[in-house]
Order: C-alpha cells, then structure tokens, then sequence
C-alpha cells in the first residue's frame, strides 16, 4: 500500500501535528469540529523531507494522492481549476510542527490565468476585485517560486498610486489595475526568461516546491538556530480553498489573540483591515483598524469571532492566535495556533488560566519558558529622566533599548558583531531580517501594527519595539528619516520606549525592571516543585541583596578579586603584587584586610541564614600588573631627559613586571598556587572572613561561611591550605571569644580535579564546579579568543551545535563533571557539590545538574528567576 503523502482536512486532527504541521492539524481539528473552515487539504511534513533528500524531486504516488485531493476539493466547493465560469482559487500555505510566524512562504489566489480572472469577474461582477486579486497572485508566485525580487513589483504599484493621485491601493481602479496585471507579466517575463504559467495544476505543481523549498531558506534555518528548533521537522503545506477580504468594503481580514499578548489581559485583541487579504495585516504594508472597531462596523461578524475564539481557547486550553476573513460578511476562520507573547504576558496568562481552573499548577509552569523569565528583567524608561518625545506609535514590544540608528539589517548585523549598539529603523521589516533584528537592540517601524511581523518577532525575542510610527518618513535609500522638522541621519543616537510606543532623541536614562505578583507567585509555584537549590554569584552587598530578592538561597560564588577592582583599592593591589619582599607585602595586606572585612560583613548581612561561598583569590596577574609596554615607554622618556635616578625605579619596576607576567596567565601562577606560595595572601582573606563572621554574628546575624580554595587538581594542595585556613579560624575564635561554624571546599575547574575528585573529597567539605575555566581545559579554548574568532563559523557548520561556554558540553565537560561527583561521593556520601560556573543560568544546563543530582546551581543575580524555574522545568521533566 502507497505511502499516504496528502490528508483532507476532515482526515486529520490534533494529535497529528507532527504529521501535518501545526498549522494543518489545527485546520483539520477545526474542521471536525465544524468551525467556518474553508476546505482543503495537506502534504505531510514526511513529503517535504523525501523531498528536500531526494534532489527536490516527488515521488509519483504523491502527485496521485494530489490529484485525487484536488477533485475531491472540487467536489466540496462545486468549483474546478480552469473553469471558464466558476474556477477554483487556492492558497498554498507553510505550516511546520512549530510554529515559525513568516519564516516560510505563502501563495494566495493560486488559479488565476487569463481565463479564470475573466470568470471570476463575470461571477463577482467585480472586474477591479478580479484583477486586484490576479496582480496579488503574479506577485507572490514570482516572489515565492522564481524568486523574483519583491520590490521590483511595488515600484509598479507605487507608479500607479502616483498617477492616480491616491495613498493606497486599495484606491486603485479597473483601469489601474488593468497597467499593473500587464506590466508584472512583463516583468515575469523578462526575469524569468518565461511566460507565466497559465496551468492551474503547474502552478500548484510549482508552488507545493516552492514551500517545501522555504524550509531551507536564510531566514528560517536562522530562526530555528536562535529558537533551538531541529532541522529534521520539516514542514507541512497547506492547499486551502480561497475566500475573500478583499470583495469590497463589505470584506476584511485580521488577525486576533483570544487574550492581550502584550500584558495578558483577558480581552480579544488584535486588527483587520476592510477589503485586503491576509498577508497585508501581517505584512505591516498598511496599518490596520484595533479589533475593537469591529463590532461597530461588522457587529455580526465580531459576534461569531467572538465566540468561536472563546470555544477555541477553551479546547486548546491556551491563547490563540487566530487569522480569518470574512467575505461580504460571512466569516470563515483560516487557522488557530498558539499566540505568540510577551514575557510578562505570558507568565500573567499562565497564572491566570491557572486561577481560573483551565489549567494546573504543573501546566502554569511550564507554559512558560525560562528564557522569557529573562526577557522580564529589561531596563525601563527612569519616570523622572528628562526625554524629549519627537514620535509616538504602537507600543508592540515592552522595554526601553538605546542605540545608533541603522536603516538596513545587513548593517545592523555587521556592527552587532562588533558590539555596537544599535537600533534597525525600518518602514516595515520582512522575515528576511531577521538577522538585523537579531543583531539590534531594538525596532522601530513607520507601517504595521500589533501584530505585524516587527511586533511579532521583537516580542518573541524579547525585544524592544515601536511599530506603525507614521509621524515617522523613513528613507532607507538616504539612510535617514525626519520627524516635525527634525531630521535624524544614520549614526544618531535615539531611544525608544516599546512599553509606551515613544520615540526619543538621545540617550536616555533607564532603571531596573519590577517583579509583578504575577512573576512571584509563578516562581514560589517552581519552587514548591524544583529539588535543585539556587544560589547567586555575588561579589559585592549590593549583589548580594539584589539577588536575595529575586529569590536567591545564598551565595555561590564571591570572587574576591572582584573586589579589589575599585579605583581607591588597585593601587593597593599593585603594590602588593609587585612587593618583593614579604615585609611590604603585608603591609599592603594589612590595607587591604579592613576592606576585605567590611565587604564580606555586607554580605552576610545580606544574606542573615544563608550560606555564602567565598573563593579566595584567584587573580589573572595581568589584570593588577602595571602595562610593560607603558614602563617601557616612560624608560624612554626618561633617559632622553636625563633623570637616573627616576630612571633606576622605572627599570627595577620593569624588571619585577616582567618576572611576574606569564605567557599563558589562565594557566599560570593564580589560584591554590599563589595561596601556596605566598601563604601570606590567602591568610589574610580568611582573617578577613572569619573576623566578618564574628562581627556579624556579634549583631544577631546568622553566618554560614564556606571558604572556597580555587583551582585545586592535587589533593595535598587543599591539604596545606585547609590546614592554614583551620589555624586561622581557631586563632580568631580564641582571640574574639565567639565559635562559629564554616567549610572548607574546592572549586573543580580542571580535568584532573575531577578525575582525582576522590582524594580531593578527603578535604573538602564541599565541591564547586567552574564549568567556566573547566570548559576551556577541557576543549583546549581560550574563552575570549575563540567566541571572537571561531566558534561562530563552528555553529554555522554544525561542527558543533552549540557554543559550549553558553551551554554546558554533557558529552566531554559533563562526563567529567560526572566522574567528579561519583569519586568524591564516593569518598564522602554527604559531600554539598554544585556548580558556580555561567552554565548555573543556562536552561538546558541546569537540566543536566538536575540529573546528576547536584545540590545547587549558582548564577549572576538577574539569572536567579530563570534559574528557579529552569530547575522546576527539570524536576517536571520538561528539560532532559
């Protein structure tokens, strides 16, 4: 029996969406359920992938099961490709198992020719509507199929508006139009070397290709990278029996939401527009009526809507995003899928359909993503910073973003890399750019609407964006656009506001998001499920209170050479460094000691109860040594002006740089080895620590001191070192009077302090991994020099699938990780292990600690929310 390639609608359903797509397998449940479905049929994501491996070619039983679809189509409509006096129009629709909005291609009106255009204005008595339909479709197949550049099409229409003297082309008329349909067979012709293709079943023939063909497209392969979608899916197409928006002014199309994915409001939100078809709402060419017009205008038809999008949201027990037409007043529903949101829309949607009994606590968390937990920390307009509001449009995406204006996304990409803010300034986008999107730090659009592709996309990436900013006359060409008078070129400075819809002048102040009650009680829900604790990485008070209240249970990792950044302490440092003798050097310890105190007193305050992880220094020598290159140069100076005796210093001090520098400082004298070799240093960081301990304990703190050695990989290192810190706790406890309980522990961050971890247990207390530094040991990288240089090219050829100091490596860093809690649970049954390394804020990461039964993660404090319901997401199994 023949493979089955082509299903009708009332053959799937639901539960088929990685047959059909989710596109196709919502269709085809609303069509079992007897919504206003135009029929149709699909071609499986199966056919694309035998398609896509087998030279783009099809195999012949699915040009049967086409052909058998298409009569059956015919049937059903009482219409038929090429009829002379009621011929079939379809569309021809993308429709992957995830939904990817405007990566692929669509085709509208499929079925025109010369003789069908003239049926179908003889049956609607509507000339203009046929040939406005018929110049749509030369359009999009061009584009689609041949690849024929868009643009070259609207410079025809915009030559017609002139002469008509009209804004918009939907003023067009017969006569118009009649110019237009000629000139894009013209240009078909002349870039396409061809006639356009006149049979129905070759223009379906073509276009099913063309769509399979889109899955592989710049625009969708990059938006399947950056949402960690597989290559392997595939993609449906849709063949759908067309009706109209586009009839009159008693037709229309929209999109709507059956909730606000801007803040979540329980509201149907969305736009339409009168007599237009479906890709000109989401294409943003014009800007489209708010939803809430409708039921003036068409009370009757935002009844039905009204309706069928609350028995949708019902079923699917989610927000829908739902796209329909209605044809001289009649409604019909195209598709339903998921609706895209806002973070802070989805976490108020996810805890709201929860509180209304639709969905459960376990469905609530994981209804949100971890990654939208961040999008929700964006910096905000300061209420009391002073702006200068030149444009307001829509506010399509939360967040304010600062940056240098760029007018193309090639642009914004090139100076992304480089690390450039910047701002893509757009009259609209189009999927093919996404890469500039990607790049900018945020968007801001003079057409389209709420639900424009801009809108669409910003929100989804968390980014910043005003859309349908009108006040606003882009010229890409000029590279410039005005407003009021003002004039901003390429390389200005602006800012925008996507909460409020502003467009400022400058650079203006921002602050720190708030947490709704939304966000607190979606988390404390995480937190009632997740096993793995989560800590913060925090080297200052302020840090440290910061991520107690985004809900951290103590400190991971406080790096104390952090602390000695500071303008009034480096030189303190320096000089400690560069001190040859052990007499100066305490003495620059002994300043350095009450500053140390008072930081870490700071931050047991802050974290009163709760254990806090503190590594002694682990400084890379470079970042405190003097420049050479800058001595060497002063030695210059000074011997062409005589001085020997200021000569005679700068030498010595050039003399000591250069024995303390180091070809390889990552792999040089830092961590245990300095503390090891100048005992004198790590003695007096612990001082510091216990004597903060005493203090605190002293005001009614409580403390929970763990003093972490760094980059121990021979156990007799931690040996000397926990013996030197035990001798120093016992002097402070005998000359203060006050006991108090610590730990002493490691930091596992080379691959033999994992495969050693056994004897290293033997003196530790606990175990922290730093994946940082145990991911560049373990791959040979220096982190700065191959996230600059490599390991983009590595992604694009899938050498390898993910940058590895983003997401931990489970195959090579991860078993090593492994070993290293079996060997020194091995030797200590309780031994506390977690991780302190930037992986502590990576979801799929903190999946893999989950697994293997780690204690704790740790992460920069604005991580801590993801972090918390990461860790729920993997106790619920919803990350592997």
């Amino acid at each position: 029996m023949a493979k089955k390639f082509v299903f009708l609608f009332e053959e799937g359903n639901k539960n088929k969406k990685n047959l059909l797509g989710g596109k196709g397998a919502n269709i085809a449940e609303m069509t079992r359920r007897g919504l206003p479905v135009p029929p149709g049929f699909t071609l499986t994501t199966e056919l694309c992938n035998y398609f896509l491996s087998h030279g783009r070619k099809l195999p012949k039983d699915a040009y049967v099961q086409v052909r058998k679809a298409v009569r059956a189509l015919e049937k059903k409509t009482g219409r038929k490709f090429g009829s002379k006096t009621r011929p079939l129009l379809v569309s021809v629709r993308s429709g992957a198992p995830v939904s990817m909005p405007g990566m692929m291609d669509t085709i509208l009106n499929l079925g025109l020719n010369d003789v069908t255009l003239n049926a179908l204005a003889r049956e609607t008595k509507d000339r203009r509507f046929a040939l406005d339909s018929y110049r749509r479709f030369i359009q999009m197949f061009a584009s689609v199929v041949m690849e024929v550049p868009h643009d070259v099409f609207e410079k025809v229409l915009e030559k017609q508006r002139n002469a008509a003297k009209v804004k918009s082309d939907s003023e067009l008329k017969e006569k118009h139009l009649e110019k237009v349909v000629a000139e894009y067979k013209r240009i078909y012709k002349t870039r396409t070397k061809s006639a356009f293709p006149s049979s129905p079943s070759k223009q379906l023939d073509l276009a099913i290709k063309a769509v399979f063909n889109s899955w592989n497209i710049k625009r969708a392969r990059t938006y399947r990278r950056l949402n960690g979608i597989s290559d392997d899916l595939g993609t449906g197409v849709n063949v759908q029996a067309m009706v109209f928006g586009n009839t009159g002014f008693n037709s229309g199309t929209g999109v709507v939401f059956t909730r606000n994915p801007a803040n979540g409001k329980k509201e149907l939100y969305g736009e339409y527009l009168i007599n237009a078809q479906g890709e000109e709402v989401v294409a943003g060419i014009r800007t489209p009526k708010p939803i809430v017009k409708l039921k003036k205008e068409f009370p009757a038809v935002y009844a039905r809507l009204l309706k069928i999008a609350k028995r949708l949201e019902r079923f699917y027990r989610e927000v829908q995003d739902i796209e329909f037409t209605f044809d001289n007043g009649k409604l019909f529903i195209l598709q339903t899928r998921d609706g895209k949101r806002t973070a802070n829309a989805a976490v108020k949607i996810a805890v709201d359909l929860c509180v209304e009994g639709v969905i459960s606590r376990k469905d609530a968390i994981l209804r949100v993503s971890p990654e939208q937990i961040s999008m929700l920390l964006h910096r905000q307009i300061d209420p009391d910073a002073k702006v200068r509001v030149v444009a307001t449009g829509l506010a399509a995406s939360p967040g304010a973003a600062c940056g240098t204006v760029v007018f193309d996304a090639d642009e914004a990409e090139k100076r992304g890399e480089k690390g450039d803010s910047v701002l893509l300034v757009r009259p609209e986008t189009a999927p093919d750019d996404i890469h500039g999107m990607v790049a900018a730090q945020g968007i801001l659009t003079s057409r389209g609407g709420l639900t424009s592709h801009a809108a669409v996309v910003a929100r989804g990436m968390g980014k910043p964006c005003v859309a349908g900013c009108g006040d606003v006359k882009i010229s890409p060409r000029r590279k410039q656009f005005t407003v009021n008078g003002i004039t901003v070129k390429r390389g200005d400075v602006i800012t925008i506001d996507g909460t409020a819809g502003r467009v400022m002048l400058g650079e203006v102040k921002t602050i720190e998001p708030k947490i709704t009650n939304e966000v607190k009680t979606l988390l404390k829900w995480a937190d009632a499920v997740r096993k793995l604790g989560v800590r913060a990485n925090a080297d200052t008070p302020k840090d440290a209170k910061r991520a107690r209240e985004f809900g951290a249970e103590g400190i991971g990792l406080c790096r104390t050479e952090h602390m000695f950044m500071e303008k009034s302490r480096l030189p303190i440092v320096k000089k400690m460094i560069i001190a040859k003798k052990y007499g100066a050097r305490r003495r620059e310890l002994e300043k350095l000691r009450p500053m140390q105190l008072h930081d870490f007193f700071g931050i047991f305050k802050a974290m009163d109860g709760l254990p806090v992880i503190i590594r002694l220094l682990d400084p890379p020598l470079h970042e405190f040594l003097p420049n050479r290159r800058a001595i060497a140069r002063e030695i210059s100076k000074l011997e062409m002006q005589n001085k020997p005796k200021e000569l005679e210093k700068k030498k010595a001090l050039y003399r000591v740089v250069s024995d303390l520098s180091e070809s390889n400082p990552m792999l040089g004298h830092r961590g245990c080895r300095l503390g090891i070799s100048h005992p004198e240093i790590y003695e007096m960081q612990v001082h510091a620590i216990f004597e903060a301990a005493v203090k605190a304990k002293r005001t009614g703190i409580k403390v929970k001191p763990y003093v972490m050695i760094p980059l121990v990989g021979v156990a007799e290192e931690l040996r000397v070192l926990r013996e030197m810190a035990e001798k120093v706790a016992k002097e402070v406890m005998r000359k203060t009077g006050v006991k108090f309980s610590y730990k002493i522990g490691t930091m596992i961050e080379l691959p033999r302090g994992c495969t050693n971890a056994g004897e290293i247990a033997k003196y530790a207390d606990f175990f922290s991994f730093g994946t940082n530094d145990l991911t560049q040991t373990v791959f040979g990288y220096s982190r700065d020099d191959v996230e600059a240089k490599f390991i983009g090219v590595y992604m694009d050829r899938q050498i390898i699938r993910e940058n590895p100091f983003e997401t931990l490596d489970q195959s090579g860093v991860g078993e090593l990780i492994k070993i290293a809690v079996k060997r020194g649970r091995g030797t200590k049954k309780d031994l506390d292990i977690g991780i302190c390394g930037e992986h502590g804020g990576d979801a799929k990461s903190i999946g893999f600690f989950h697994k293997i039964g780690l204690k704790y993660v740790s992460c920069s404090p604005f991580r801590v929310p993801v972090a918390r319901l990461a860790a729920a997401h993997a106790a619920l199994g919803a990350i592997k």
